[in-house]
């Protein structure tokens, strides 16, 4: 067989044994998020934490460039020698599927967060309501408390930089119940690709390949200490997107910090009350009314910038990024994002926040 169909062929190989993956959770669970993950994850934050900027996003822009030079130097022997230059694509292709998985990717088909952590799925109306009645008044609690003024917005008082060394708190606080969420070795960078990450609709990724946090830097500080803690979930090995808001938010409202429990709360609260406007628009209108005019200003806030950046750009990546996370057993797509909500409603069932 001739060198350039190896790679290629083994590209069809992964995706076939991809395919098989998910039916072997607690193979990956033990064999990889739990032991070689948990290597190559410190390996790469102790390396790469450190360094002030982000050495993911300058590999991203370096690689961009010479897929941008390689297409020019072949643009014309494109029609005569198309078959090798598709199989040189297909190569690389293979390369960084590869890689892809061996340093992060494998996480897509571990273990699912409830099994492990023996919480139900499963709510009715009555329970969304219970749980959002509990929400609206802890989060009105904490903005108070922060304000002394109902219908003041918060105003994040800390830097980014600042923000990212003290969310280590809420995850020091949550591994003492929970020891499988320990982060250790901080490695979080505002992203040089931030003006890009918004118009496509992103508050920010995980570069799977140097497991840097990569943090919209533009965002509105009062949901940016979630935010960043969504993203520090996928680098400690949970890939689903539900999840990692799950335990975002928990690393959040389980910090010392009144800030970060509100950026906790507020975004809960927001995919409460977005799923009654949607259920019921009666009861969404009485809920808001218990609302501190504050924390409504400060969705206000988020709605607000989130709107001057929107164009056909965002709706563009979030098909593909839809259509990427199902084809990565995640069956839901963009709308696991909202999932969970079913997480956090049973895990608070019978706790106080």
């Amino acid at each position: 067989m001739k060198s350039k169909y190896v790679l290629p062929l083994f590209l069809l190989v992964q995706i076939i044994f991809y395919k098989i993956l998910p039916y072997f959770p607690d193979f990956i669970e033990g064999f990889y998020s739990k032991n070689l993950f948990i290597r190559i994850s410190h390996f790469s934050r102790t390396l790469l934490g450190k360094i002030p900027f982000s050495v993911g996003d300058i590999i991203y822009g370096l690689l961009l460039i010479s897929i941008i030079s390689w297409f020019w130097k072949i643009r014309k022997t494109w029609k005569t020698d198309w078959k090798d230059h598709l199989l040189t694509i297909l190569g690389k292709i293979s390369v960084f599927y590869f890689f892809f998985h061996l340093l992060w990717a494998f996480n897509y088909y571990r273990k699912p967060l409830f099994e492990k952590m023996e919480i139900k799925r499963e709510y009715t109306d009555a329970d969304l309501l219970a749980f959002t009645k509990r929400l609206i008044a802890k989060t009105n609690e904490v903005h108070f408390q922060i304000t002394k003024n109902d219908s003041a917005k918060v105003v994040f008082p800390y830097s980014q930089k600042e923000s990212f060394q003290m969310i280590l708190n809420g995850y020091d606080n949550l591994a003492k119940e929970h020891p499988y969420f320990k982060y250790k070795t901080l490695s979080v960078k505002k992203s040089l690709f931030s003006v890009p990450l918004t118009y496509m609709g992103f508050g920010g990724y995980l570069n799977p390949f140097t497991n840097e946090a990569q943090i919209n830097y533009l965002l509105p500080m009062y949901n940016f200490p979630l935010t960043t803690s969504h993203e520090m979930a996928h680098q400690i090995g949970f890939a689903s997107e539900s999840e990692c808001n799950f335990i975002g938010v928990l690393a959040s409202v389980k910090n010392e910090n009144l800030y970060y429990q509100y950026s906790g709360y507020s975004f809960t609260l927001s995919y409460c009350l977005g799923i009654w406007k949607h259920k019921n628009e009666k009861i969404f209108n009485q809920l808001k009314k218990t609302v501190h005019v504050g924390i409504l200003k400060n969705y206000k806030e988020n709605q607000d910038f989130w709107k001057k950046y929107d164009t056909f750009i965002d709706k563009g990546f979030h098909f593909l990024w839809d259509n990427f996370l199902k084809t990565n057993n995640q069956k839901d797509g963009m709308e696991s994002y909202s999932k969970f909500i079913d997480l956090t409603i049973n895990y608070y069932r019978d706790k106080n926040f």
